[in-house]
């Protein structure tokens, strides 16, 4: 069996740029932090990478990977979480820079959940989890 790495792949910066490379996200904040000012009734995509596992033997990073969407209207928040949802499935197959998403397979959602951080929030949460050959 061989040891994990040291760190993991930056997959919350993998994600962050698929995400803002697709045109249907555009206008959207993507980002793993809110920024300055945000108050949940803008439209974002927050990507946190939420556990997920090594399997040394085969060099594969299984993140989960949690989208906290927020739009100015339920419909819109929803609208913005099937796009990052189908970005980020969208990447199957494909080659990010030294990673190789081999899978990516939804865990969750969208499933509405009001946040208590931000009171005019509209907001859902989805987890998808992806398989990443790490060379």
């Amino acid at each position: 069996m061989t040891t994990p790495p040291s760190a993991f792949p930056d997959v919350e910066k993998l994600v962050v740029d698929v995400l803002k490379a697709d045109p249907a996200l555009a206008g959207a904040i993507v980002a793993v932090n809110p920024p300055s000012g945000f108050d949940g009734t803008q439209s974002a995509v927050l990507v946190n990478r939420r556990g997920g596992a090594w399997i040394g033997d085969l060099h594969v990073d299984m993140p989960l990977i949690e989208f906290e969407v927020y739009g100015p209207s339920k419909t819109a928040a929803h609208t913005l979480a099937n796009a990052a949802r189908r970005a980020l499935l969208a990447t199957i197959g494909k080659q990010i820079g030294s990673n190789l998403v081999q899978d990516a397979e939804e865990q969750d959602g969208p499933r509405w959940l009001p946040d208590y951080l931000y009171r005019g929030a509209n907001r859902y949460l989805c987890v998808i989890r992806l398989s990443l050959t790490v060379f």
